[in-house]
This record gives C-alpha cells, sequence and structure tokens, in this order.
C-alpha cells in the first residue's frame, strides 16, 4: 500500500502542484480543501472547511476509514489580505487568524492519532514571517509570523513523539494569490480614507517586489526534498526577496525611517 499523505488546500496553485509530484513519487494524496475536483489516480479530493470543527473532524472520518496512519500532513491552506490595521473590518481581522492561523491548529489536533513515529508536518508559511512587516501587509505577516511560531512550538512537543515538523518560508509564487494581491491592493487604494497617497506608492513597490515569482512547481520540488531529509531542519527558504532582507538588515530605527520617507504625504 502506498504510504498517504494529506495536503490542504490542495487545490490552490501550490497545493495542485503538491499533490501531483506526490502523486507521481508514489505517495497516495489525500487532497483536502474547501471546493474540490474529480477524483483521480491516487489523489483522492477530501472537502472539508479547515476553520469548522466538526467539518475537519468528518474529513478524518473519511481518511481514518481508509488509513490508519499518514506519512505527512503539509499545510497549504491559507488566504492574503492587504489593509490598513486601523481601518480594516474586525470580522476580517479574525478571519485571517482562523484560516491562516486556526486552520492548521485543528487540523493538527484532529489528525494526531494517524501520525506515527518518523512521520511529518510541514507548513507553508511566508518569507515574511521572520520580518519586520510591512506598512499595509502587516496583518498577513502577522498571521504567517502566528503561524511559524505556532509551528516552532509544535516541533518542540512532537519531537517527543518523533514527529517531525518543519516550515517553508516561500516568497512569491505564481499562483492565483498573486492576483488576489494586487487586487486587494487596488481595494485598499481606493478605499482607505486616512493612507491614499501613501497606498499609490506602496503599490509601485509591491508590483516590484512580486514581479520575483517563481512557478508553484519549485515549491513542490522543495516540499519533496524536505519530506526526503532523514532529519529536517526547521525551516526552509525559497524566493527570498532582496530588497526585503537588506531593509530586514537595518536598524529598526532605520527601517522605520525609509518607509516613512518613501510613502509619507
Amino acid at each position: 500500500m502506498k504510504p498517504s499523505i494529506l495536503i490542504t488546500g490542495a487545490y490552490g496553485g501550490m497545493g495542485r502542484a503538491a499533490a501531483k509530484a506526490l502523486k507521481d513519487s508514489g505517495f497516495h494524496v489525500f487532497a483536502l480543501d474547501k471546493t474540490v475536483g474529480a477524483k483521480e489516480e491516487n489523489i483522492q479530493p477530501i472537502e472539508a472547511d479547515i476553520t469548522d470543527e466538526n467539518s475537519v473532524k468528518n474529513a478524518f472520518r473519511q481518511i481514518s476509514g481508509q488509513t490508519d496512519e499518514l506519512f505527512a500532513i503539509i499545510h497549504f491552506a491559507g488566504i492574503y489580505m492587504l489593509d490598513s490595521l486601523v481601518e480594516m473590518d474586525s470580522a476580517d481581522f479574525e478571519r485571517i487568524f482562523r484560516i491562516n492561523l486556526g486552520g492548521a491548529f485543528l487540523v493538527n489536533k484532529t489528525f494526531l492519532p494517524l501520525l506515527k513515529r518518523g512521520s511529518r508536518i510541514v507548513i507553508i508559511t511566508s518569507e515574511l514571517a521572520p520580518l519586520d512587516p510591512l506598512p499595509f501587509t502587516g496583518i498577513y505577516a502577522v498571521t504567517k509570523s502566528a503561524l511559524d511560531k505556532y509551528a516552532y512550538s509544535l516541533r518542540m512537543e512532537l519531537q517527543l513523539k518523533d514527529i517531525k515538523v518543519s516550515v517553508l518560508r516561500a516568497g512569491a509564487v505564481s499562483t492565483g494569490m498573486l492576483g488576489v494581491s494586487t487586487a486587494a491592493l487596488d481595494l485598499f487604494c481606493q478605499k482607505t480614507e486616512l493612507y491614499s497617497c501613501n497606498a499609490a506608492r506602496f503599490k509601485r513597490i509591491v508590483d516590484r517586489v512580486e514581479a520575483r515569482s517563481v512557478e508553484p512547481s519549485r515549491i513542490a520540488k522543495k516540499v519533496l526534498r524536505i519530506l526526503s531529509k532523514r532529519e529536517p531542519r526547521f525551516a526552509y527558504s525559497i524566493n527570498r526577496n532582496p530588497l526585503l532582507l537588506m531593509l530586514n538588515a537595518l536598524p529598526k530605527s532605520l527601517q522605520l525611517w525609509a518607509i516613512k520617507l518613501v510613502l509619507k504625504n
């Protein structure tokens, strides 16, 4: 019987590429997402909402009825949001935390009985996770930073059960999320009452950062390499942006000054 892997966000750009790569490498993939496609050879769709505990438990019943062990859980599920921290709707604030952080928590907690010694959990966070947030991307960066810290805490605990936890901090990837990012920034520029001029300037910066993107297949290959490691590291990175790295190398006072110089009216 082929070893099984559970992928969340399996029908997004990165998740879909990973599901195909894992299938081609000899795994049976349980492809979990809120909206799924048709069943394929060694890719079984599992429809579930990762923010709904009952939905996740139902997914567990479906999968545990077919296997008693998962080699790995790969977390791709997440959303992008761009807004001002003092203008955004409180419901949006709560929603992004429920999806980007709460979803991983619910899935890992629910599927723990299927993880045995040597099993893996790989969580896709963001290159922003260890960096200081930029204005207007703060809410996304905060949730990904929290997810990254959650993953490290989980690694500390699950090492006692010989289960390996790693994060992949991916930079810009050529998926539908880049289009969502652009649309979110356009919408923010239109609706903000506090930062109209600043947001337009910031849009030009974001456009330059996101122009340097990689294909989802690169992420899939990186995930396969992480899974192949006998003793995987905690953190892996791909497509780190040199401008962001240079900014974060500066003392915080200089970072604040530089952003203010660029964006202030």
